[in-house]
Formats: C-alpha cells, structure tokens, sequence
C-alpha cells in the first residue's frame, strides 16, 4: 500500500509538472499547509496572545493556501501543456477498471486522492470558520489595526460595557449586515495600509445599525422605571484634595410600556410620544426644529424663529444615541479623569496639592506619549522637590505613584497620533460639558401656540446635593454617622 501510494504521488507531481500553472499552485499548496496546520493547533489552544498571529493565520496563511488549491486545480484543467495529462480521466479510469487485476490498484488511488481532498476541505472548512470568528473577535477590532483603533479600545475597556464584545452593537445577526460591515472593513483595511483614515475617526452614528435594536438587545424598555440615586465624588484642587459628593435622585422614569404612563428622561422614547428633529445643517449639535407626534396623533411643531418646516425626510426620530452618544467610548475631561484616579486610588490623594499639579501639567501639549510619560515625572517630581522637599525625600515612591496615576488620565483620554484630545468627543448624557439636553429644553424653541419646552431641572432629576463636604443627605442615605472621607482614615 505504501509503495503504491508513492507511486500514485510520483505519477501525480509527473502530471501537475506537465502544467506550469498546477506546478506552482501545488508548491505553494504544499509549503503552507504544514505551516498553517501548527499556526492553527498553537492558536486553538492559546498558546500565542499576539492579535497579529491571528491575521498571519487567517487573513494570510489561510487564503495563500486556498490560493495555491484554486490555482492548482485551474491548471490541471485549463493550462495543461501539448501532451494530455490522462490521469483521472474519464478514458484512463475506464481503461484502468477493464484491465484484469487494476480495479483493486485504481480503487486504492481513489481512497487516497479521496482522503487528501477530504483533508484539504477540512483544513479549508477551519480555516474560514476560525478567519470569520477572529474578525469577530475583539483583539481583531482593537489591537489589530493600533494606531487607528487604540483610543476606541482603551475607552471600551473602561466602559460599563467592556464585557459586551464589539460584535454586539456594531453588527448584527442579520447576513445583509454582516456582509455590509466585512466589505466596510475590506476599506477600512485599505485606508489603514495607505494612510488615508480620518484623524480622529469621526463618531458613526448614523452608519451603526438601527440603535434601538442594538440597545434593547440587552437594556429592555419595559423595566425604564422609578427613580435612581446617582452620587458623583470629585475632588477640589486645594491642599487637602477635599473630597465633595454630587448627589442626584435621577427620574429615570418609563417610556409608557405595560399600560405605564410615559414619564420622566425615558418618556422621550415612549411609542405614544414620538419625537422627531431637525439639525441645522451648519451646526450638527444645534436643533432647529422639533416635530412632536403624541399619542392621540395631533403633531406639534417647536422651531426657532418663523421658517418654514423642512422636508419630512430631514426629520430624525430620537433615539437612544440622541442622549447616550458615547455610551462605550468614553473621553473624559481632565478633572474628571483626575477624580477617577484619585477615587480609585492610583493618585494617593493625601499628597498636598496633587490635583491642583495634575491640573496644570495637563494643559500641555504633548506630541507623544513618551513625551507625555517623561514631563509628567519631571513635573511632579519637581514640584515636591521644591513646595515639599521633605515629603518628597521621605517618600519619593509615592510622588512616583502620583506621577503614574496623571500619566494613567491623560493616555487613556489623549491620543496625539489621532488628534485626539481633551474636548475631541462631546457627551451629550447631561449637561455638564456642552449643551446636551439644553439643546431641545430651552426657550428658544416654540410652538405655534407658544408654547416653549421646559427647562425646568426637576424634569429629570432632583439635586440632593451639589458638590458638598460630607452632605447631610448622605448621612440620612447611610442610615448613621458618616465614614470619614478618604485620605481623612
């Protein structure tokens, strides 16, 4: 059996060696199988981490193989040389079955032609199921392409939904989607490999797919109800750091489902109000006009000024991104990012003064992040050396904790590669940093009744406490004393 299988493989490489063209395809066939067969046994059992090893396996290896196959078959049928080849014809099959004692040889070659063609789908078969999961995957959608892609991945992995892979929001089950959002990534490739990519990457909001489909998938609008307490620490940029609480009781609400009454933030989505806009075209963030469609079917117009109502197809109808525009990658401003570090911890907020000196080596200009990294140390370390010389002599690991921690907020909100910086991305949940829900509650927009929109505060939440030390309300909330404050154990 094995003499004859080498035989059938002599006579094979003699037939592909008659066509130029199946020659090559089987040669490059041959030297990347071997390799891909340990690429893809070393990645199945995460033995390698690299994001680009799976790019080498199935954007690369995989389709080289596939390449060599194609190009091996097509030129056993359609580029052979003068001779005919005869092997695995339909005449050199006949003549081999009518000739005493060939069957069992001819039957021996088909098993075996048969295996290795098995094989080779198989191979094939795992190589396009594990391709399609690896551009699935999140380390292909944020360590693949680095540059482009590293501030959306940062932001994602200090989101509320870095568990949610990128899959989930940004395609869908649908096979049109799908499709669309491979072919969309085939440009995004193209733009990545010839620099042509837009820095920053603008917000796609209007290219993601229906986000209400997207949100409800997990967030479901029939449980949008009562109130919920949001309290905010911060920290003030004196000697002690002093820790200060926000404290919000936010009237989340219900957008009217289960026989509910439409109220509160999620009354804005409700299916008995519907609610459409209109952009002023030169000013994305300005609202120009509001088409109000409530329950009953009467429609109520708000605009600025007298101008005539623009088409019906300029109308959007709000939805969840209206509010929550940046619900996973979420740039946050220098104070807010230095809370975050100092509540948390990473910036030790018992060292005098170290928001106020965070603050103010935050308003440079860094061109890269080494820079960032180098002046930051410099910054503090001189600092305490000359406001503090014997605290920063007694402990110098915690002025180097300092300096980490400023570094920490400033990589994982400024990405000077892709322009990006501290008021790059507006978020438009609340009002703290732009207009956001100003855009719509103001008195600016009236009906033809004039009536204005409210802009009344308690529409949407009751400020319990804005900015205190030790609020009383917190003490009502913990049911007792208050723990003291960090940095004040």
């Amino acid at each position: 059996m094995i003499d004859r299988s080498f035989t059938f493989l002599k006579t094979l490489i003699r037939a592909m060696a008659r066509s130029r063209v199946a020659m090559h395809g089987a040669q490059v066939a041959g030297l990347v199988l071997p390799i891909l067969l340990i690429c893809l046994f070393l990645d199945m059992h995460g033995v390698v981490k690299n994001p680009y090893f799976g790019f080498l396996i199935y954007i690369v290896l995989g389709p080289i193989f596939v390449a060599g196959l194609v190009t091996m078959v097509t030129g056993f049928f359609l580029f052979k040389d003068k001779e005919e080849i005869g092997l695995y014809t339909l005449e050199y099959l006949k003549e081999q079955i009518s000739m005493p004692g060939r069957l069992s040889r001819v039957r021996k070659l088909i098993y075996l032609s048969s295996f290795l063609t098995f094989l080779t789908l198989g191979v094939s078969a795992v190589v396009a199921y594990y391709g399609f999961s690896y551009t699935e995957s999140v380390r292909f959608c944020g360590l693949f392409c680095h540059t482009v892609m590293e501030p959306e991945y940062i932001t994602y992995l200090n989101s509320p939904h870095s568990r949610v892979p990128c899959v989930e929001c940004h395609i869908s089950s649908n096979a049109g989607v799908i499709t669309k959002s491979k072919i969309s990534g085939i440009r995004m490739i193209y733009a990545t490999l010839f620099n042509r990519y837009d820095r920053p990457i603008p917000t796609p909001i209007s290219s993601l797919r229906p986000t209400r489909e997207v949100c409800e998938k997990c967030h479901r609008p029939e449980k949008f109800h009562g109130d919920k307490l949001y309290v905010k620490e911060s920290f003030l940029p004196d000697r002690d750091n002093t820790m200060v609480e926000t404290v919000l009781l936010m009237r989340i609400g219900s957008g009217g489902y289960r026989e509910q009454v439409a109220q509160g933030i999620h009354w804005h989505v409700s299916p008995r109000h519907l609610v459409f806009y209109q952009e002023d075209p030169d000013q994305p963030d300005k609202i120009d006009r509001i088409k109000l469609i409530d329950h009953d079917g009467s429609v109520s117009i708000y605009q600025r000024g007298s101008g005539a109502p623009g088409p019906d197809d300029s109308y959007r109808l709000m939805d969840c991104l209206d509010c929550h525009n940046r619900p996973t990658h979420i740039f946050l401003g220098p104070g807010e990012a230095l809370d975050d570090k100092l509540a948390t911890g990473l910036i030790p907020v018992d060292l005098p003064y170290v928001k106020k000196v965070a603050l103010g080596l935050l308003k440079g200009d860094f061109a890269d992040k080494e820079q960032a990294r180098r002046e930051i140390d410099r910054g503090v370390t001189e600092w305490y050396r000359e406001n503090y010389p014997a605290l920063a002599a007694a402990a110098p690991q915690k002025v180097a904790k300092a300096a980490r921690g400023i570094y920490q907020a400033w990589s994982e909100n400024v990405f000077p590669e892709m322009n990006i910086t501290w008021r790059t991305y507006d978020n438009k949940l609340g009002h703290r940093n732009v207009r956001g829900c100003f855009r719509c509650h103001n008195e600016e927009l009236v009906s033809l009744e004039g009536r204005a929109i409210s802009n009344d505060c308690n529409l949407c939440h009751a400020v319990l406490a804005d900015r205190e030390i030790s609020p009383a309300i917190m003490k009502v909330l913990q049911g007792g004393e208050r723990a003291a404050p960090r940095g004040e154990e």
